[in-house]
């Protein structure tokens, strides 16, 4: 088991690149399989999640390979309808596969999907949608047996606007001849950017970004190249991590416009965050200001994956910060080793209220989910003395070699064998 070592009280300062969404290029992976011939993703981030898709891929008869930062995928010798157990338990995303097996296949077997447990997270709205396009569906010891070939385009109405829903039914409607209207979307930017992939490959989407996409359905798709957007949870991630430690980061191929409620708040705590082109930079004080209320939705709203981030930062600030998570209801899972750590927090159903702190110290802790073991790394890099962070294999599921990049910007960081870390205590680590 590998785990984070920080050494708290460094200056987060400089320049670096933010990777490729994770979330936009999980469901592009899924959409792979929807042409015939060789898909392209370039600046592919490899990160847990991303490898997780790969190993579905080649287990259904594709072919993926690195060359350099691009994924390239081969796809005309798929054969294979069924996932695969374990894989795809290993990851939620693996879900997003169904859609376009159905379209591809005329059939699909799959497992529940895996992933953090942050919630409950039903797939209840992705089987909705395929059933509204004639999918019959049946689910017998935890298996989905998907039977696609009456499948025809419809009206699709989402009673909450899931994100892999929408994308689900945009991929499974791509190759359907006729029109397919899906209403109440989901409108992230990554959702933009599966449009924009499918059209590049030949399919022929609008609508992405508003509540009601549009789906024409074509006879065949062709492969070709397509970069995808930065990610925006990233990026909000490494400006944390400069707001905490009172540093200035500039970070390259970011869009401040994806990052508008991540930078009214940090604003609100007394940064400065501003863009030009593709790059986005921050200046922070001293000392963080508490922010008033934040409260998570679906986009354009506050992100629910930049939330145990803001937490995380909310921790030393000035004055009381209140959090209203609307998402998922588990998503403060990181909050007892965050208090072992010397934060002042109390939870109360889905509200958290945290009393900033003049200064927290290491310890030894876990992560428990992608996103709060980011946040204790935020929390680790201001804090006093060493700390020892757990599992780094589930913060690898969505940043790639994410303690390079923090110690280039001046992290006290590394990754170490956790059977060699011996005892963290009183803030020192002894190895």
């Amino acid at each position: 088991m590998e785990g984070f070592f920080v050494r708290g009280g460094e200056r987060i300062q400089g320049e670096t690149r933010v990777p490729a969404a994770k979330n936009a290029v999980l469901p592009m992976l899924a959409a792979a399989i929807l042409p015939k011939g060789q898909v392209t993703i370039c600046r592919c981030p490899d990160i847990r999640d991303v490898n997780a898709m790969i190993g579905i891929l080649n287990s259904l008869g594709c072919s993926c390979r690195w060359q350099g930062e691009d994924l390239l995928i081969q796809n005309d010798d798929m054969c294979k309808s069924e996932l695969p157990e374990e894989l795809g338990r290993q990851i939620r995303s693996s879900i997003f596969l169904l859609g376009p097996i159905l379209a591809r296949m005329g059939q699909a077997t799959v497992s529940y999907p895996g992933g953090c447990e942050i919630g409950i997270r039903p797939i209840d709205l992705h089987l909705k949608g395929l059933r509204a396009l004639g999918v019959h569906i049946i689910d017998e010891g935890g298996k989905l047996y998907c039977d696609g070939r009456r499948m025809r385009p419809g009206n699709v109405y989402f009673d909450y606007p899931s994100v892999g829903a929408t994308e689900n039914v945009m991929l499974a409607a791509a190759l359907l001849p006729g029109v397919t209207v899906i209403h109440n979307a989901a409108r992230e930017p990554e959702i933009v950017d599966l449009q924009g992939f499918v059209n590049r490959m030949g399919g022929c989407v609008t609508g992405a970004g508003t509540q009601v996409i549009e789906v024409r359905g074509v006879k065949k798709m062709r492969g070709g190249a397509y970069t995808p957007i930065p990610d925006r949870i990233a990026a909000g991630t490494l400006l944390c991590a400069g707001a905490v430690t009172g540093g200035e980061v500039t970070l390259r191929r970011a869009s401040l416009y994806d990052l508008l409620p991540v930078r009214e708040k940090l604003e609100e705590m007394g940064c400065r965050v501003w863009g030009e082109e593709d790059r986005v930079y921050l200046k922070a004080p001293r000392r963080l200001k508490a922010f008033s209320q934040l409260q998570t939705q679906p986009h354009p709203g506050f992100p629910t994956d930049m939330q145990s981030l803001m937490l995380a930062a909310a921790c030393g600030a000035d004055g009381t910060s209140v959090i209203i998570e609307n998402v998922f209801e588990n998503r403060f899972g990181q909050v007892p080793d965050l208090c072992r750590m010397g934060a002042d927090i109390r939870v109360s159903g889905r509200m958290a209220v945290v009393r900033g702190v003049e200064e927290m110290h290491g310890a030894r802790v876990q992560a428990r989910d992608l996103r709060g073991g980011a946040a204790l790394v935020i929390a680790a890099l201001r804090a006093q003395g060493d700390t020892l962070i757990e599992n780094a294999e589930l913060i690898d599921r969505g940043y790639p070699h994410f303690e390079r990049i923090l110690a280039r910007l001046g992290a006290g960081m590394r990754r170490i064998n956790v059977s060699e870390q011996t005892e963290v205590h009183d803030g020192t680590a002894i190895l």
